[in-house]
Parts: C-alpha cells; structure tokens; sequence
C-alpha cells in the first residue's frame, strides 16, 4: 500500500498566515507544511484541503483515480472547492466499513476528540491507522493486532501513541509517522529529537511511503540523563522522552516537607502535568527500584538524592566526613552507578548542574557542589544519552 502525503501540517498550515511567531518565521523550504491530506494508492484521499491537486502533481501524483474522499474532522473556515473529477467528500459514522472498488476497506474508528479515525486495509492486508488533529482513539480493548503504519498528532496527543502501545495496536516495528505539525513545537532537527522519543518521525510534504515496507524506528536510548540549571525546562524534557509509554515509575527523590507550604505547591504542580497512568514513588532507594523489572523509570532528581545519602552519612560535619563520611558516600554513590550500568530498564534521570557561577561560601556547600560534578560524570558515563537543557533548549551531548 502506497501513502503519499500531501500536506504535513496542521489545519492552518505552516507557517499560519500573518502569524509572527518564531516557529513560523523559519518553516520555509522543506520545513513548511500544508495541512495535512493523504493520497493512498492514488483511490482513496482521507481529507481534502485547498491545493490538493497541486499538492498531488507536486509529488508526481495524479487525483484522477481518486474513489473516495473522506474526511476526519470539522473544517473551519471557507469551503474547499472540490477539484473537478472528485467524488463528494464525506465521513463515515463511526464503527461503519466501506469496501471501495479498489480493494481497500475502510473502517471509521472512534476518537475522543471531535472526528473520525480511519483504518485502511489493502487488498494484500496491510494496515494503516489515520488519526484527526487533536485526537486519539476511544475504547481500546488489549489484544489488537499491530498496525504497519500509524499516521497522527504524535506532538499534540502523545497519550494516544501511549494508548496504542499499550493495546498492542502500536508494535516495536509500527511505523510511526506525524502530521498535523503546527507551531506549538520547533521545527528542524529538533522537531526530529522530540518525535524519536516516541519512537516516530516527521517527513516533508509530498512524501511517498511503503505501508508495511521495513524502516527502522527510532529507539529509545535505555539510559538517559538530562541536566541543566534551575528552572531550565529540565524535568519537563525528561517527561516529554517518556510521556508517550503506557507506563511509567515516576521516583521523586525529595519526599514531602511537612510545614513547607512553597515546596508542596512544587510537588503538586509536578504532579498534576503528569499523565494519570504514571505511578509515582517517593523513595530515594533507587538501587533496588534499578534492579527490579519494570516499566520506564524517571528519577527527579539525583541532586536530591545526593543530599539524602549525604545527610545519612552525616556529610555536613566536617569531623564525620572526615573520619568515615566521605568513604561511605563514595560507596553509596558506586552502588548507584552500578545499579544504573547493570538495569534493564529504559531510565530517564534528572539531575542539577550546578559549580558554574558562586563558589559556595561554607565548606558544606563546598562538598555539595563537589559531590554533585562527581555524581554527574559518574553516572552519565553509563548513559547512552545525554542531554544538557539551557533556556528550555535542550543540547544533545551525547546521542
């Protein structure tokens, strides 16, 4: 089954008319997109959007075979004139199935967004799912049967992409490919990272795809850790690498501060950006957690961590560090590291970067600020991926 895009982007398109953003000010080239529309097997178009037929012959297509046209979601706007030739565009009630005379059936699949999905099935019996903006399928039962290809708003509705992963309708050779890209999302090579995170990746308009032909999906690195300053957008990059997976342990380091009114607002602003199928713990034994089965793991944060193992060995009084302080936290910090080079585990660790400004003027903030560098060489060196946030922009130091 041949899947040719003819637009990528969201129902406005990319760059928005007359929008001075800076996402839009550098879609040009092969970054701008059409909103989105697909070409499949030159019989069926599922959506159909201003300069569809341009869009076609851009790609080396035709719409003269065109069979059916179907559409996902509410158009706003002015009507799109129907190119001559066309049949009438329509939608199809959900759970309905059409038989076209190519071959192909198309089946209409509830979404939890205002729209309709399609399934398409070639004559050979490969499998497309094609997903609205904004939307992602409703009523999943376990058990499904992977699909080849996955076309949807992986940006915009990662839970969705969690929710096929965890049906079985997403499997570890699905391809999954975004459309309706907008401006919520930089563009280029970054567009590029977040999207491998989920496993997926974007293509630009007038792309031709094999449905079912191999192409290798983006892994997810096992290990990965990300650092940066205060509110750098760290934590909220670590979140981002996972939120597309059924599961997730999330293990908050810092615990609860009974009386701290400004710490538990923290902790609660924390937890209500995470998806609810995520499970949290608040421990600071990762050893045993890393040792375990399990889903995806995120630590936030090592830096807190750090002062629990220091607190236990009684790192801040210089007579303890002294006489068995320093060894023991070296201990504590080597059976760290080796939990996190011996785990199966995909992990994705957050951590402080802390040492570049002020040097701290008491000895215990010394020893912090130096315990922390260590902590942080040490356990990137088992991480496959590495990834330093400046500014809520995150720098790939090692991928």
């Amino acid at each position: 089954m041949e899947l040719t895009l003819l637009g990528t982007g969201g129902p406005a398109g990319l760059p928005r008319p007359d929008c001075p953003c800076a996402v839009c000010a550098t879609a040009r080239g092969p970054y701008a997109r059409a909103a989105t529309a697909l070409l499949i097997d030159g019989a069926l178009l599922l959506d159909l959007t201003p300069g569809a037929a341009l869009a076609a012959a851009r790609s080396g297509h035709s719409l003269v075979g065109v069979r059916q046209v179907l559409l996902t979601h509410p158009h706003d706007g002015p009507a799109v004139d129907l190119p001559a030739g066309l049949p009438t565009a329509g939608r199809v009630p959900d759970g309905q199935e059409l038989t076209l005379i190519s071959g192909h059936r198309v089946r209409a699949m509830p979404m939890d967004h205002p729209g309709t999905g399609y399934e398409v099935t070639s004559p050979e019996g490969e499998r497309l799912l094609y997903m609205p903006p904004g939307a992602a399928p409703a009523g999943l039962a376990e058990g499904l049967a992977a699909y080849e290809m996955v076309v949807g708003d992986v940006v915009g509705r990662p839970d969705g992409i969690a929710r096929l992963r965890a049906s079985g309708a997403i499997g570890s050779t699905t391809d999954i490919v975004a459309v309706h890209l907008d401006h919520d999302v930089p563009g280029g090579p970054e567009l590029a990272r977040r999207l491998a995170a989920a496993g997926a990746r974007a293509v630009p308009d007038g792309t031709t795809l094999i449905v079912g032909e191999y192409h290798a999906v983006p892994d997810l690195p096992r290990r990965t850790l990300v650092t940066g300053g205060a509110r750098s957008g760290k934590s909220l990059e670590a979140e981002r690498r996972l939120e597309s997976f059924p599961e997730v342990l999330y293990v908050a380091t810092g615990g609860s501060r009974d009386g701290d009114a400004e710490w538990s607002a923290r902790v609660r602003r924390h937890r209500e950006r995470r998806p609810g199928s995520w499970r949290t713990a608040e421990t600071c034994d990762l050893v045993s957690l890393l040792a375990e089965d399990g889903p995806p793991m995120l630590i936030d944060c090592l830096s807190l961590w750090l002062t629990d193992a220091m607190d236990r060995v009684g790192a801040w009084d210089d007579a303890k560090w002294a006489a068995h302080g320093e060894r023991a936290l070296h201990e504590r910090v080597a059976e760290l590291v080796e939990a996190v080079r011996q785990t199966q585990r995909t992990v994705v660790a957050v951590t402080n970067e802390v040492g570049s400004g002020v040097v701290p003027a008491t000895a215990s903030g010394r020893r912090f600020r130096d315990e922390l560098g260590r902590l942080n060489a040490a356990f990137a060196e088992e991480c496959e991926h590495l990834l330093l946030v400046v500014a809520g922009q995150a720098l790939a130091l090692r991928s």
